[in-house]
């Protein structure tokens, strides 16, 4: 006990008051670190997310993951529409055989706007995460000079993928991150939200893991025989791929659900009974 507490010379009542007065400042200090906690806790939520500024990019890379209501693609296209992106590259997974979900992708952003076939690279790849992702395309922007790069995540998943970009590729090309407001996250209410919350604690371990993962790691460097094969939509079809929904479809008015049919004809199905109509709802 404190030798001030025991000293003789005071009464107990001063001994009670000096006892309650440290008693009291351990309770505020307390309070005032759980407060901070707390706040450091609630902030985390926009910390996660690294929304750069920018006005024009050249490049846009759209990472794979986006839910069914197409928010990632729909915003790429409309920077593509308005003239502030240039070109851009869909990623998308393999999800059969030689059938990718970015056939489907491209197929949909056609229908935002006039887009240019020529400036549009779909990347069919069977990477399982970001990091990978980042393995694959980061030596094809090298080997195009590409300056800045702006890639489109969820938002809780910015602050992550642009230090794996960045990192691996030694910030040549320099590669951005940008909030596409999507409901799925809101980084200033994700605490009080079920869906967000379940996102914060997947980045969070993400993240961890993430440092882990790039601990002395080195940029890529770049081998011209190991560069992935992209071309464009338009180069694509022209060579007549089976898989790819028809170009001269993709800025008609149709809806996807149409060009779903026309494909089941390629996989042997029926699309609809005789005198039906199919349709999609996205909610």
């Amino acid at each position: 006990m404190s030798r001030i507490l025991e000293n003789p010379k005071l009464s107990k009542r001063q001994k009670r008051e000096r006892r309650n007065r440290i008693l009291g400042a351990v309770v505020v200090l307390v309070v005032v670190l759980l407060a901070v906690a707390y706040w450091l806790f609630v902030s985390s939520g926009s910390w996660l997310v690294k929304d750069d500024e920018f006005k024009k990019v050249t490049w846009l890379a759209v990472l794979e993951g986006q839910s069914n209501n197409m928010e990632r693609t729909d915003y790429a296209a409309k920077l593509l529409a308005s003239g502030v992106a240039d070109s851009a590259v869909i990623f998308g997974r393999r999800v059969f055989r030689d059938y990718s979900s970015v056939d489907f992708y491209v197929a949909d952003m056609f229908r935002a706007g006039d887009l240019d076939s020529t400036r549009i690279f779909p990347f069919t790849h069977d990477d399982p995460s970001t990091l990978e992702e980042a393995l694959s395309i980061i030596p094809w922007f090298k080997a195009r000079n590409a300056d800045t790069v702006l890639l489109v995540t969820s938002a809780s998943a910015t602050r992550r993928a642009s230090k794996i970009f960045n990192t691996l590729s030694g910030g040549k090309p320099t590669f951005i991150t940008t909030d596409i407001r999507h409901y799925s996250y809101n980084p200033e209410t994700w605490l009080g939200e079920r869906e967000s919350r379940k996102l914060w604690v997947r980045e969070v371990l993400a993240y961890i893991q993430m440092k882990y993962e790039l601990f002395g790691v080195e940029p890529l460097e770049v081998d011209p025989n190991r560069l992935p094969l992209l071309r464009t939509v338009k180069q694509l079809h022209d060579d007549e791929q089976p898989n790819l929904i028809p170009l001269e479809s993709l800025n008609s008015s149709s809806s996807i659900a149409a060009e779903v049919s026309s494909l089941s004809e390629i996989f042997g199905g029926s699309s609809s009974s005789e005198g039906g109509s199919s349709e999609v709802k996205h909610e």
